[in-house]
């Protein structure tokens, strides 16, 4: 498997590093934090319009670019360098995903192309109170009722759940259990009886909402694909989600490594730069080895995941336990490098402290996806 990049592909991540350098500094990231929304608006509408990153792996025939997951993980890569805030994640590595994964072809022709011309944004809400990222964990009902259905049950930790024009609900038939009757719903975000409540959580560059449906009604129509056959759809959109994740994962713990090596060499201490001194040479080489690794197993289960191969849930779960391992390490060690500064307000290394931190329980900790992982080998 070939894992150097063609010429297409590191000209794809050059531009959007020289667009995110200036769309989203730390000035933009501060001041995105503090809005109702969460980022603005006018930097998401030069995303999904000028550049079209929302069209990325949207196949051709549906408005989009069709090119694969590989260069999905090269642009997230650089969001998570640049902690992006913007509906980008949500909309394309869980909605459009969702969609690709588990609608119908005529599903497809109506929403994709909404996504690829950036006139919608989506999002994905499947965890619950529980706090169970297995399909299992779904208790959200879908209760036939005529020609529709009526959904009950209350999500949490739903990306941009609080602003996505379109929320995908998964629910179950009542009574079902694991993969069995499992649907997904395509429901506006204005729909009665829905109510949306953003959360304020530790990391704030991305926002998370819980939602509650109550009696919430939908026709035949907003099901994705068949009722109840949703299960291996969701399954391997999420495990696209985990590797969506580590791709940022990645390139936040670039970022960090950067950022203190650079610092290491200004600082000054004992009338010489920090970076001279052995210990801080050597936590800069393991931050590096970490970000290296990471980088292998992201663009490994990027191309399972490009190639469509059985073992996705596998590499998915390896690359999301090793990139969160390697994020908040070296977001850790950014930190112990800057020294007292490095955890202040007027510092940046805080803010990737956090985004690690969140994202490295966010769909399954480590110790989750290895237990996955061990069952899937028979362990």
């Amino acid at each position: 498997m070939n894992f150097q990049l063609s010429e297409e592909q590191q000209e794809l991540a050059s531009m959007a590093r020289s667009f995110l350098e200036e769309a989203s500094g730390p000035e933009q990231i501060r001041a995105a934090m503090e809005t109702p929304l969460g980022y603005d608006p006018d930097t998401w509408k030069q995303i999904a319009t000028e550049l079209a990153w929302p069209c990325i792996h949207i196949p051709e025939e549906y408005g989009g670019l069709g090119l694969g997951q590989v260069d999905l993980a090269i642009l997230l890569e650089a969001c998570g360098e640049s902690l992006l805030c913007a509906p980008f994640f949500s909309t394309v590595a869980l909605g459009a995903n969702a969609i690709l994964e588990i609608g119908s072809d005529e599903q497809k022709a109506r929403l994709l192309p909404k996504i690829a011309e950036g006139r919608i944004t989506a999002t994905l809400a499947f965890a619950e109170k529980s706090g169970r990222w297995d399909l299992d964990g779904i208790e959200t009902t879908a209760k036939a009722d005529g020609e529709g259905f009526v959904l009950d049950g209350h999500k949490h930790w739903v990306v941009d759940g609080h602003s996505a024009d379109v929320v995908l609900v998964a629910a179950r038939t009542p009574g079902s259990l694991v993969e069995d009757g499992l649907s997904v719903f395509v429901v506006p975000g204005d729909r009665a009886g829905m109510k949306r409540t953003g959360l304020v959580t530790m990391d704030q560059t991305r926002r998370m909402a819980e939602i509650e449906l109550s009696a919430v009604r939908v026709d035949a129509a907003s099901c994705l694909g068949a009722p109840g056959q949703a299960g291996p759809g969701l399954r391997r959109t999420l495990d696209l989600a985990a590797i969506a994740l580590a791709a940022e994962q990645v390139g936040g713990a670039q970022r960090t490594l950067d950022m203190a090596v650079a610092y290491a060499k200004e600082r000054e201490q004992f009338g010489r730069p920090i970076a001279s001194f052995q210990s801080i040479k050597h936590k800069c080489a393991d931050m590096m080895l970490a970000v290296e690794t990471a980088r292998s197993a992201l663009y490994y289960a990027a191309c399972i995941a490009s190639d469509a191969s059985d073992d996705l849930s596998t590499n998915a779960s390896l690359a999301k336990a090793w990139c969160s391992e390697a994020y908040f390490k070296c977001a850790s060690d950014n930190i112990q490098i800057h020294g007292g500064v490095g955890f202040t307000w007027e510092y940046d290394p805080h803010l990737h402290f956090k985004r690690a931190r969140a994202g490295e329980s966010w769909l399954g900790d480590p110790n989750y996806h290895r237990e996955r992982v061990a069952r899937a080998l028979g362990l």
